[in-house]
């Protein structure tokens, strides 16, 4: 069962990122990672954890995701040879935002010595 779950996750990754790659205009400069997808072991939900650069452009990717979740799930549904789809629930990776920071604060201690 694991490993049908880790198929569902990688195939909902691939599929959710061709959908917002094509079909979904982002704010101007920003990029748009899905980083992981976690689905529920009964298949009913999936967390879609995204992230975005700048992280300035973050609640506003997020919240154009939001309203446009249904046409994104609809899609999603057509792609995948499966029922049930997990529903979809975007949330907001902070680890690459961390380390972005991380990695600034490096360069300027670097820039320092």
């Amino acid at each position: 069962m694991k490993n049908r779950i880790a198929q569902v996750q990688e195939l909902m990754k691939k599929e959710l990122g061709n959908i917002l790659f094509r079909e979904m205009e982002m704010p101007e400069g920003a990029v748009v990672t899905i980083t992981r997808v976690e689905a529920a072991p009964n298949l009913q939900q999936a967390r879609v954890y995204i992230s975005v650069v700048p992280d300035e452009k973050g609640k506003e990717v997020i919240k154009g995701l939001q309203q446009n979740i249904f046409d994104i799930q609809q899609q999603l549904n057509e792609k995948l040879a499966m029922r049930p789809v997990p529903k979809i629930r975007w949330i907001r990776e902070t680890a690459t935002a961390q380390a972005q920071h991380i990695e600034e604060l490096l360069d300027k201690i670097k820039k320092q010595r």
